[in-house]
């Protein structure tokens, strides 16, 4: 009996935390990821290197003397005018068009690979790995958590209710909710559809930021770290259901934690493939998501 309590207290439950602690991070993401697709059916494939974008700026910023809790603010506002430049002067030119899926899936991924080499020319192809802004550890039922990992579910966990709030209890939220839901009704009762979308565009854009600040001390940074972390917030949005909040935040815990927690029984190897396998099993069975559903519905 108490070799399992003991198992459950040190092995297992520090996995399940690690889970949680990754699967904030991976929400954050997929969040501004959903939001966009949930508006403006754009596919963004350039989502990653705007993450990656919010860890070389949060370096930058820092080599400048900028403190971490001033990163948190400061990384984000930067990036909202880039993602709504972006929007306004390459998205809406092509989203119009007949063809506007393919043609924003091509763009984003050409403006993914330019960002990418870019980071390769100003920092260089080597890993830079910034200090952890919160040191030491906390004991919690007789284990050692990482300080930095508990803030990190702690701010996350609040920064998703704050999104949530700011979709569902605001002005501007009522503003995307009706735009997604009926874009020519909305433009009708004098919603600026456009500049609401590409403020939605910017609002993703600053919440991939702010993951690429918080997530650089775990993770390092390097030119293909948006390449490598898109891939589990795009099989979030799938699984959860594209375009639903609640959805991404449920399918970031559940597959967060079957990464974590296979791992204990089986190589790790496998535990990325396993994770992508609920993906597949998940657009047989259910191809609009677990959850399912716009912004404009939920």
């Amino acid at each position: 009996m108490g070799g399992a309590v003991d198992y459950i207290q040190f092995v297992f439950m520090p996995q399940v935390f690690n889970g949680l602690t990754i699967g904030v991070a991976v929400i954050l993401m997929a969040l501004g990821l959903t939001i966009i697709f949930g508006l403006l059916d754009v596919i963004n494939m350039a989502h990653g290197e705007f993450y990656a974008l919010g860890a070389y700026l949060g370096i930058t910023l820092a080599s400048h003397g900028v403190g971490f809790w001033l990163l948190l603010i400061a990384v984000p506002l930067v990036l909202l005018p880039l993602g709504y430049g972006s929007d306004r002067l390459l998205i809406q030119r092509v989203f119009h068009q007949k063809d506007r899926h393919m043609l924003t899936l091509l763009l984003t991924f050409g403006l993914a690979i330019i960002m990418e080499d870019m980071f390769k020319l100003a920092y260089g192809p080597n890993t830079i790995r910034p200090e952890t802004p919160i040191s030491g550890g906390t004991e919690l039922f007789g284990n050692f958590f990482p300080s930095y990992r508990l803030f990190l579910m702690v701010f996350g966990t609040v920064t998703i209710a704050a999104v949530w709030l700011v979709v569902h209890r605001t002005r501007y939220g009522s503003m995307v909710r009706a735009a997604a839901f009926d874009k020519h009704m909305a433009s009708s009762l004098g919603v600026p559809v456009g500049k609401v979308y590409s403020a939605t565009f910017a609002f993703g854009v600053a919440l991939a930021g702010l993951s690429g600040v918080l997530l650089a001390p775990i993770y390092s940074v390097f030119p293909t770290m948006g390449k490598d972390f898109i891939l589990m917030a795009f099989a979030v949005v799938i699984v959860g259901g594209l375009g639903n909040i609640k959805g991404v935040v449920f399918a970031g815990l559940l597959l967060t934690q079957v990464q974590a927690i296979s791992s204990l029984y089986i190589s790790p190897v496998w535990a990325d493939p396993l994770v992508f396998a609920i993906m597949v099993l998940v657009l047989m069975v259910r191809p609009q998501g677990i959850l399912g559903g716009k912004l404009g519905h939920a």
